[in-house]
């Protein structure tokens, strides 16, 4: 049974499977409560977008279930101060998709804001350098982060990485976009499409080089299930974004890539790389053609969201003035063109909606997180 992009999620937390990947819910939620808050969506996911679940999963809300509840009114705030910017951190490099989601924003957020809106690039450890300076930094709304979803979840679920920050430390403002995930490789080498790339990973026994944007991002889980279900081995080599990773893929420094679309669109578009399949339903909206790992026989669904955050403890005032003003922005025209052509799709959730989204998400992410130790 076909369902919209948005409604996957819902399916997938319920049955609690591994054969089914990330996606956004048609409530703001991963879960079964029928109590859950109903997400405000200034545009809608693109109904070119489908998905199917697993046979086992079962939905939580009708497909067709518009997601209609606004932003909490905000209460007088005397904030921002006229002329002092507020920094919107991006814990990845320039020129990926979450920092030109950001910068996208930015624009118009500057004008609803009435003061300086500037993106900082702090790359590094896939987002935890970025993720660990807005949950230090003074709780007053100058500082914002905005990160990939379930990739920055997975920095401080994982002991490993010893972050100094948890999920208590950081309090959400709104989610921003959708951004389909994609596989590419050089458009000028030897694979051609989906199958040559196994059978690529087959013959180097453990060489095959696939890049993501970091240990534990959503692609890295994608190729981690992927390489057992076909029976491969990978050699996974992390960036600290799709920038940097697509350069060392035009350089034949590695063999495909993991993504968003949104960072791959230009170089697909100008014929320097290829995409041979989506992690979802809807890449073909992009890349006429395109199939899924599904149309390819492989069960599996992946996007990537995106969203801001503040340090916990940031006044609801501000919080409120600043998701309002992010979804002000959202429903501009100027923002939708932009979004579009750049191959993401625009998804608002409100403060309380996005905080559901996130603590269930962990919940989702956790077995994924588990099969990836598993592989070390």
């Amino acid at each position: 049974m076909r369902r919209s992009y948005v409604s996957v999620v819902a399916a997938l937390a319920l049955a609690g499977l591994l054969a089914v990947g990330c996606t956004q819910s048609a409530s703001p939620t991963p879960t079964t409560a029928p109590a859950a808050a109903k997400a405000s969506e200034p545009t809608k996911a693109p109904a070119a977008a489908p998905t199917k679940a697993a046979e086992a999963t079962k939905p939580t809300a009708a497909p067709a279930a518009a997601a209609t509840s606004a932003a909490a009114p905000a209460k007088k705030a005397d904030w921002p101060e006229k002329g002092k910017t507020v920094s919107l951190y991006v814990g990845y490099a320039a020129g990926g998709g979450a920092d030109i989601g950001a910068r996208v924003l930015a624009v118009p957020l500057e004008k609803e804001l009435g003061t300086p809106v500037q993106v900082v690039n702090k790359a590094g450890a896939g987002s935890q350098l970025s993720s660990t300076e807005v949950a230090k930094s003074k709780p007053d709304g100058y500082t914002i982060g905005y990160s990939n979803f379930p990739n920055m979840m997975t920095i401080y679920l994982d002991p490993e990485r010893k972050a100094t920050y948890s999920r208590k430390d950081l309090a959400p403002v709104a989610m921003h976009l959708i951004d389909p995930m994609a596989i590419a490789v050089k458009a000028d080498g030897p694979i051609k499409e989906f199958k040559d790339l196994i059978d690529a990973a087959k013959a180097k026994h453990g060489e095959f080089k696939i890049g993501t944007t970091g240990m534990l991002a959503i692609e890295h889980l994608v190729f981690v299930k992927l390489q057992k279900d076909a029976g491969v081995k990978f050699s996974f080599v992390h960036f600290d974004g799709t920038a940097p990773a697509t350069t060392a893929l035009l350089g034949g420094h590695i063999d495909a890539l993991g993504g968003g679309f949104s960072s791959m669109l230009s170089t697909a578009k100008g014929g320097q790389s290829r995409i041979l399949a989506s992690m979802d339903k809807g890449g073909d909206k992009f890349i006429p053609g395109t199939k899924s790992l599904e149309d390819l026989g492989y069960k599996g669904y992946f996007g990537v969201s995106r969203g801001w955050f503040v340090p916990t403890g940031t006044p609801k005032e501000v919080i409120d003035v600043l998701t309002n003003g992010i979804k002000k922005s959202m429903e501009t025209d100027e923002h939708k063109k932009k979004i579009d052509e750049i191959g993401q799709m625009p998804y608002y959730l409100g403060p309380a909606e996005f905080a559901t989204y996130w603590d269930n998400m962990e919940e989702w992410v956790k077995p994924l997180m588990q099969l990836a130790a598993e592989d070390k």
